[in-house]
């Protein structure tokens, strides 16, 4: 969970250290969302957080102007300067190519170095444009740096020109029909509504593995629609997203039950684990066949398990008030 929270606001600001224990990552969100006349405000507020605020193991995020606005340089250098060993990682919003990256890279290392940050700090991308998902390998190559890429519905869809105002979700119009029942084109027939996002998602999540770094599904705009919200996270949480945004607290237990193996699921994981104790050979298990595919599977499922698992061990024990 990227839990989003205005700086600028105090009341969500009070509200941070109790969330930090809920929640994965929050993040300053310095961009789209914050009044122009609030901009510089919200940035002093930023990292006055970074700088003041206990988040125990919660990662703290900032996601920064786009580069061609004017008010990303003072962004970048307020941000590393002054709360470069607190801030984790840089969100860069509607990257085109790798180029922007490359820029910001070396805005950052040029900062760090004259800070004297003691470690690297980290760059993410949301996909917010044609070009950048046109450009999306190359992005993700674009610096060691990269921690991920989150897909940004919204701004994607205005510059596709696409015919929906949602903020992701699907649309009622883009759907498929069955075929007319005994040649009969005035039979009622079933339709489904399909994904707007499903090219575009998969293509991010092969160019993040492509790349080694962590794919997300970005925000889900309709607070009240919880229903579909779920559904569109499970979407991507099956296509291979790590995890997704969250705008409202409402979303944060979404993206938790989403994102977590079922039970399940992950007794099945373990006991093909244990079949195939050197992932090599092939058994049958109730019927179906395990071989060194379905163990790397399995793998994958167990070790997400885990790593959550301790995650929410370590996050409960911050809750409990127990030293992490």
């Amino acid at each position: 969970m990227i839990h989003f929270f205005d700086p600028g606001n105090p009341k969500m600001v009070t509200k941070l250290p109790s969330l930090a224990t809920s929640v994965d990552v929050l993040l300053g969100n310095l961009e789209d969302a914050i009044e122009s006349s609030r901009k510089d405000q919200a940035r002093a507020a930023l990292v006055d957080v970074a700088c003041t605020t206990d988040l125990g193991t919660t990662s703290l995020w900032a996601r920064v102007n786009a580069l061609n606005s004017p008010w990303f340089i003072e962004d970048i250098t307020r941000l590393v300067s002054e709360a470069g060993e607190q801030i984790d990682v840089l969100m860069v919003p509607k990257v085109e190519g790798p180029e922007d990256i490359e820029f910001v890279d070396r805005l950052v290392a040029l900062l760090e170095a004259r800070a004297g940050i003691s470690r690297p700090l980290q760059l993410h991308a949301i996909l917010e444009t044609s070009r950048g998902v046109a450009n999306v390998e190359a992005i993700c190559m674009a610096s060691p740096r990269m921690q991920g890429v989150s897909l940004g519905p919204a701004d994607l869809a205005a510059d596709r020109q696409m015919k929906t105002t949602a903020v992701g979700g699907g649309h009622p119009g883009y759907l498929v029909r069955e075929d007319p029942p005994g040649g009969d084109v005035h039979a009622v027939r079933t339709t489904a509504q399909q994904d707007l996002w499903h090219y575009t998602l998969a293509r991010m999540v092969d160019a993040c593995r492509l790349a080694g770094i962590q794919p997300y599904y970005g925000p889900f705009g309709d607070i009240r629609d919880v229903v579909a919200c779920e559904d569109q996270f499970r979407n991507a949480y099956v296509m291979g997203c790590v995890g997704a945004w969250s705008l409202h607290p409402v979303q944060i237990d979404i993206a938790r039950r989403v994102f977590t193996p079922d039970e399940g699921q992950v007794a099945w994981a373990r006991q093909v684990l244990a079949a195939l104790a050197d992932g090599s050979g092939a058994v049958m298990i109730d019927g179906k066949m395990q071989d060194d595919a379905t163990f790397k599977q399995c793998a994958n499922v167990v070790a997400l398990a885990d790593l959550i698992s301790e995650r929410d061990r370590l996050l409960e024990s911050r809750s409990d008030g127990r030293s992490t």
